[in-house]
């Protein structure tokens, strides 16, 4: 359950970020077909526009795509290297504004300025209620019709499984955890949910109009979700709809694969390259049923199991 300050000091100080964020983009062939592949396709109906909101950016994995569709760019992260890094890589990009921010707040953004609010794989560690502070500050900094695309995380829909992994002898937890069950969690934020988010939305006066909760790094557990919403008397705003897909990995499966033959990268022939980008990535494991069989966590396993069952049938 990453704190703000847990979130601060890992970013900030424990994280070495050598490779920019882009080690996090390598089972898409990298962030360039990652960005055409699995997030312009999702967000192509509101870019280009006036104004972006990029809430943690990292060291500028995705900004460096959307200063491109915008006239005006203001990146917020807590992390005062995170911010560091991107001035200096985007220095020669004026229209763009940086912010060291407490983790929470808003301030530094004039109301009804923004258009288009933007944060891919970073609010997943953010717990139930920097989402939440966050949304209620988006509703007034938002212009009447604008729109806002987050990916948060939605570990919280097993959180019942996971209160239950909580109390298991820790000899047995990372056998149930990480063999069986969620694979890595990912540092996601346990207390959040797709349902949670939208629940907030409607209590700023914003519409969630639609979710998409994944399987991100899992085999179909939906750990992640991303969430599109709007000021409720928005152009933008429809009733919402959601639908999950169990098939984002196999999807980011095809988009590696296709990089290998359109992407700028791809094009790069002097550039060295390790195994992992020169061979396309294989199907997710799954644990078989011999293997399976092979271990025996007893009752935990057993109740585990009816647990995360009930939550895929829902």
């Amino acid at each position: 359950m990453p704190t703000v300050e847990q979130n601060r000091q890992h970013w900030n100080q424990d994280y070495e970020w050598t490779k920019q964020g882009e080690e996090w983009s390598a089972v898409w062939g990298g962030s360039e077909a990652q960005w055409f592949g699995a997030i312009l396709p999702r967000i192509h109906a509101f870019v280009p526009t006036g104004s972006i909101l990029e809430i943690a950016p990292g060291f500028g994995r995705w900004t460096t795509y959307l200063k491109k569709y915008c006239e005006y760019l203001a990146v917020v992260d807590l992390a005062e290297e995170c911010i560091k890094a991107c001035q200096q890589r985007f220095a020669s990009d004026s229209h763009i504004s940086y912010y060291v921010n407490d983790g929470k707040s808003l301030a530094m953004i004039q109301d009804k300025s923004i258009d288009f609010v933007f944060s891919f794989d970073s609010l997943v560690h953010a717990e139930a209620d920097v989402i939440e502070a966050y949304l209620n500050q988006l509703a007034i900094k938002l212009q009447p019709n604008g729109i806002g695309f987050i990916h948060h995380s939605n570990l919280g829909k097993y959180q019942q499984a996971l209160s239950l992994i909580d109390k298991i002898p820790i000899e047995n937890r990372e056998l149930i955890v990480n063999r069986i069950f969620l694979a890595p969690t990912h540092w996601r934020a346990a207390s959040m949910t797709t349902e949670l988010f939208a629940e907030y939305c409607d209590r700023a006066g914003l519409q969630c109009i639609s979710q998409e909760p994944v399987n991100w790094g899992t085999d179909d557990l939906l750990i992640d979700c991303f969430s599109v919403f709007t000021p409720k008397n928005s152009i933008w705003a429809r009733p919402n709809n959601v639908i999950e897909n169990r098939d984002f990995m196999k999807e980011a499966v095809l988009i590696k694969q296709l990089s290998l033959l359109y992407t700028l990268k791809s094009f790069q022939t002097s550039r060295e390259t390790n195994s992992f980008e020169r061979h396309p990535v294989g199907p997710i494991l799954r644990v078989s049923p011999k293997a399976m069989k092979s271990v025996s966590p007893g009752i935990w396993s057993r109740s585990i199991r009816w647990i995360f069952d009930r939550a895929r049938s829902k």
